[in-house]
């Protein structure tokens, strides 16, 4: 905030009580009086009463009211702010936007603004101008001359996350939290600013408030928010699709001065990195900067957080960069969501459009895995709880209940957008007031309502709804609706959460409310006997999904079911009420902002450790002369070793027994001659594939499809481990979905197993449109046939699918508990004290997994899982010769040892 002198603004004062103004009314000497013995009550005070009645703070110098404590930047946040949008704000004194005008918005205007821009950039370079003295852009206008050598105040930020803020505040004053350094940009455009102010901005920052400044231009921003973020993300990110005529996603002309805007962020955390750093981003404005900082800092901890909803892929594949923003956001170690619907919807877009595979967990990338959860952010109840005891609270809170006394209020506060659902709620209330005459006179819906200039015919839609309630419900002695366009101090807003008999929330879809949570925290009835007030919210929130169904959840869309839900939660018995109540509060007192910052702290490090453990840069390469030495000790040896990509090269089904050589038959052969080791080779292959491999080695074992078929060590018999019978129930219904699909890509071929089947479409003609139809047809199969137990997993120029209930650890959890039942029956025998798993994918890490549990269990005394490639795994040793490598190492150990 700029200025010459520092002057304090003043909070709006609570109006004179209505009891005083009844008073006066009601006095003889003041006004005669047409009415014979007690006047009736006032007229419904008008529109513009109620603005003044809650002290409108859109005024220049009103800063104080916005705040709960305008002198402290560290202090609490407004945690859904509705606050005018970047450039826009008249609470402080700060320079205007320099950034030139935006595009045109039809494509025909578009393409001669663009050819303008080239002839006018073509001049400039062609023109021969002698050399001018520098000047300064600030001293163009005396708008910007004021701001050259003025003094500045550092105020709490009005644009931003606060509820992030809160969160991060609370995780610090719990000490949950240390040394912690913000990043981010001033709010407001920057070039009028010198360079030496700039620099004296900065450096204050950093040194008095732990953050560091990133200065874009404002053309970059200006772009970056007003047009990408807000035309295109937050449309697509709440299921508003932009295609309408004014929308510019015919072109992203905007997506630059995104990647400009996130870039310098990225290069400014870079810059200002330590080892050890956590870092985290936050929300739909960065979604780059994630890959843009894992490109600079390989093995820093990054984690990131959408805090608005994420769309189903059908959504999301709208935008003509998904890509880019998608493998922007996986450039962090964790990526997390406020709710598991989020989470899965990142998940099937992310296999959906990249052709990944997605698990549960997360997401498998060729050489990392990129972890997703899901975690509600929450409120600080703590600070809440000191900022209610302020005086202008209650003091406002006893005027609101004499204005409104007898009547039920039903408290509303919501940006006037199409996302937040105002339109739907006034429709919805005033349907109730048609339907239920007995609660006209008795109900009052006090509606906050911020606007701006970019949703005008929303604003006169609702405008319109608003006067024709007013019209048909309103009376001498009420108002129904009081609308308010403009937001209200956050006293006043305590103060309304705290009478209220039912708030609210009918929005289109929300990441997470947090005005629902800290209306629960506020209706403990500590301040007001109203309490225990019901919860209206509608189910396209985050925060339905959090608070367990013990609000009254509405489709904004349903107007007669939201008009049913504001009857019942007016009539609701009290201890009804107090039982949903302390439902809810228990919910909100658990999944506090403190919970959120410090749980996700803990993930990321958690999640960082793993990858840094299954990185292959980490894992030891294999040792020879450890093994051979394991080998040599040992009395009873397993070897469960994988067969394409370890042994020998992937092959096709007709080509794979070329593709065998024989130095595999051999190697095999070599370590079977020692009657002490015990040979199993794992392999996707069918059985009849495997023995028509494998006919010259005796005794081998073999595990077929995946562990869906097991032939037992020295035996010619076959056992199905699978239910085959109803895998090809299974396979029916999804062989019609890889038959859609395969119809779909030219040159595909689906190959059928027993208990499995393929889409192979390495041979189509059109690659990207097959591996774009291989990613809809994993999600396909996975949305579909989830209760039939199969799942579909893109591997490379293929889409397998195969049951989840057999792997390949299944399998050698079978052989295992086999062998020790052997050695046990046998008297003097020996159980197995060595076991190599070797193997080179994503079907192997299973068995890696429960191998080494053997190990540290101390099942087996030397346990060695062996990866070979170089992407990330869980094995304990790296290989990375390939099936040649594999083959010399086991020659090797058998014939020292021999």
């Amino acid at each position: 905030n700029f200025h010459d002198v520092p002057t304090p603004s003043r909070r709006p004062s609570p109006p004179p009580r209505a009891a005083n103004r009844r008073n006066s009314i009601n006095d003889p000497k003041s006004t005669a009086s047409l009415f014979v013995g007690p006047d009736p009550p006032i007229t419904p005070a008008p529109e513009a009463e109620h603005e003044e009645f809650f002290a409108s703070f859109s005024r220049p110098g009103s800063a104080a009211a916005h705040f709960p404590n305008p002198s402290d930047p560290r202090s609490l946040a407004r945690s859904d702010a509705l606050v005018p949008e970047w450039g826009m704000s008249r609470i402080f004194n700060q320079p205007k936007s320099r950034a030139g005008p935006a595009p045109p918005d039809t494509i025909l205007q578009y393409q001669e603004f663009k050819k303008q821009q080239r002839d006018t950039a073509k001049a400039a370079k062609n023109r021969r101008s002698p050399p001018r003295r520098a000047t300064n852009k600030s001293r163009d206008t005396s708008h910007d001359r004021y701001f050259e050598g003025d003094a500045f105040t550092v105020e709490p930020a009005v644009q931003g996350n606060g509820g992030l803020a809160n969160a991060i505040r609370a995780a610090t004053k719990a000490e949950t939290m240390h040394d912690k350094i913000w990043v981010g940009t001033l709010g407001f455009p920057t070039d009028a600013l010198q360079d030496n102010k700039k620099s004296e901005i900065q450096e204050k920052l950093e040194a008095e408030y732990d953050a560091l400044t990133v200065y874009v231009n404002d053309t970059d921003f200006d772009g970056h928010y007003a047009h990408y973020c807000k035309t295109m993300l937050w449309p697509v990110f709440h299921y508003q699709i932009p295609d309408h005529p004014k929308s510019k996603a015919y072109e992203d002309h905007s997506y630059r001065y995104y990647v400009n805007v996130n870039q310098a962020f990225a290069d400014t955390v870079v810059k200002s990195y330590k080892r050890g750093d956590k870092i985290w981003i936050h929300d739909y404005h960065l979604l780059l900067v994630p890959a843009m900082i894992r490109k600079k800092l390989p093995d820093a901890q990054i984690g990131f957080f959408l805090h608005t909803a994420f769309p189903s892929s059908e959504v999301f594949r709208c935008l003509s960069t998904r890509k880019s923003l998608l493998e922007g956001m996986l450039g962090a170690n964790l990526v997390g969501f406020q709710i598991k619907e989020y989470a899965q919807h990142f998940l099937q877009t992310c296999s959906r459009l990249l052709v990944i595979e997605a698990t549960s967990e997360g997401v498998q990338l060729e050489d990392h895995f990129v972890n997703v959860t899901s975690l509600p952010i929450g409120i600080d109840p703590g600070s809440l709880s000191v900022a209610r005891e302020e005086a202008e609270v209650h003091e406002w809170i006893k005027v609101i209940q004499e204005r409104y006394r007898g009547k039920r209020l039903i408290v509303a506060r919501d940006k006037l957008d199409h996302v937040r659902g105002v339109r739907q709620k006034l429709l919805a209330y005033e349907l109730f007031l048609n339907k239920y005459p007995e609660w006209r006179e008795k109900t009052v819906m006090i509606q906050v309502a911020t606007s701006t200039t970019e949703h005008s015919e929303l604003a006169a839609t609702v405008s319109l709804i608003v006067t024709r309630i007013d019209s048909t419900h309103s009376t001498l002695a009420h108002q129904p609706l009081v609308f308010l366009k403009q937001d209200i101090a956050f006293s006043q807003y305590l103060a309304l959460l705290s009478v209220a008999d039912v708030l609210m929330i009918t929005s289109l879809r929300e990441g997470m409310n947090l005005t629902s949570h800290e209306f629960i925290f506020c209706q403990d009835g500590k301040d007001s006997d109203k309490k225990h007030g019901p919860l209206i919210l509608s189910e396209f929130t985050g925060s339905a999904s959090v608070l367990g169904g013990h609000e009254l959840s509405v489709n904004p869309w349903d107007y007669q079911k939201c008009a049913e839900a504001i009857k019942t939660a007016l009539e609701m018995g009290d201890q009804e009420k107090e039982r949903r109540y302390n439902n809810l509060r228990d919910v909100v007192m658990h999944h506090t902002g403190e919970y959120w910052a410090t749980t996700l702290r803990a993930k990321l490090a958690e999640v960082h450790e793993e990858h840094f453990m299954r990185d292959t840069m980490s894992i030891p390469r294999l040792s020879i002369n450890t093994l051979s030495e394991q080998y040599k000790a040992a009395e009873r040896r397993i070897f469960l070793l994988d067969y394409e990509g370890t042994l020998a090269s992937y092959g096709s089904p007709t080509s794979i027994i070329l593709t065998s050589p024989r130095r595999v038959i051999d190697t095999l052969n070599d370590i079977l001659m020692d009657p002490q080791n015990i040979v199993y080779v794992m392999s996707g292959r069918t059985p009849e594939e495997l023995e028509r491999l494998f006919r010259q080695v005796p005794n081998l074992g073999l595990i077929a499809e995946n562990g869906c078929f097991l032939r037992e060590f020295g035996n010619d018999e076959w056992v199905e481990l699978a239910d085959v019978e109803k895998m090809s129930a299974r396979k029916a219904s999804v062989k019609n979905i890889l038959q859609y699909y395969h119809e779909r890509v030219e040159g595909s071929s689906i190959e059928e197993l027993h208990c499995s089947l393929v889409l192979h479409y390495d041979k189509a003609e059109d690659m990207e449109g097959a591996a774009r139809q291989a990613g809809e047809c994993s999600t396909h199969i996975n949305d579909a046939c989830e209760q039939q137990r199969v799942h579909a997993v893109p591997v490379s120029n293929a889409v397998l699918v195969e049951p989840l209930d057999w792997s390949k650890g299944s399998a050698a959890m079978h052989i295992f508990e086999k062998l020790r039942e052997k050695y046990l029956d046998a008297q003097g025998s020996k159980e197995p004290d060595f076991l190599l798993v070797a193997g080179d994918d994503r079907e192997d890490e299973v068995i890696f997994r429960w191998a080494n549990k053997l190990r540290t269990s101390g099942v087996i005394k030397n346990v060695t899982t062996v990866s070979v490639g170089k992407r990330n795994t869980e094995a304990s040793a790296t290989l990375t010769q390939g099936t040649t490598g594999m083959c010399s190492f086991a020659h090797i150990i058998v014939t020292t040892a021999g």
